[in-house]
């Protein structure tokens, strides 16, 4: 008889057989989330999401171009090489798409932006 259950993600499905590069850069960008305050991890299938307090804010996955993910901030930024598309989610919120494919790419602004996502984790465009 088959298992009927849904499948269960996690972390580790999305980091196996990728480009060990990619992992670390996964885990650098891991590392920016969780240096802003307490988040939760959670694993679904397309992503790797991690939610503050109130919400989901961004997201991220090895791929082979790099990692990909996502970050949700109550503004458009301007253009960006890292930024792939950038869309109104709700009046108040933008989700952006993102690409990085080194170390490099992960600086102040990047930084900045995870922040920003960050704030609305924890309720700023309710505010």
């Amino acid at each position: 008889m088959a298992d009927d259950a849904p499948r269960t993600w996690t972390v580790d499905d999305h980091l196996r057989d990728a480009d060990p590069a990619h992992v670390e850069l996964w885990h650098r960008v891991v590392a920016l989330v969780e240096a802003c305050g307490p988040v939760t991890v959670l694993a679904h299938q397309t992503t790797v999401t991690f939610a503050g307090e109130r919400r989901g804010f961004a997201g991220a996955r090895p791929t082979r171009h790099g990692v990909d993910g996502f970050l949700d901030m109550q503004r458009p930024l301007g253009p960006d090489r890292r930024i792939r598309r950038a869309s109104p989610y709700t009046k108040r919120l933008f989700v952006h798409q993102f690409r990085v494919t080194s170390a490099d790419d992960l600086d102040d602004a990047f930084e900045g932006w995870v922040r920003e996502a960050y704030a609305v984790g924890a309720g700023a465009h309710l505010r």
